[in-house]
């Protein structure tokens, strides 16, 4: 195995070996970016319904509620990608 190969290699391996707060800490790419502003724009949204002063329709609460946990997993999701080689 060639040198450059060892350490292309190398590298691979230290990015599978980061932990939670390394890979949250670490660029996101920008595609990422836009599936996080948009994950946190649902649950915020989805926030909004959820404490709306005003009775509201089950169904509607019920679709806030989907959205709310869809919202948070594309967010949380999304920053913990890296961007690779």
């Amino acid at each position: 195995m060639s040198l450059l190969k060892r350490n292309n290699f190398l590298k691979s391996l230290n990015r599978v070996k980061m932990n939670l707060a390394q890979r949250v800490q670490s660029p996101t790419p920008n595609f990422f970016k836009k599936v996080r502003n948009i994950g946190l724009a649902l649950a915020g949204l989805s926030a909004t319904i959820l404490a709306a002063p005003v009775a509201l329709p089950a169904v509607l609460i019920k679709v806030a509620g989907y959205l709310a946990v869809a919202g948070g997993v594309a967010g949380t999701v999304s920053q913990a990608t890296v961007e690779g080689e």
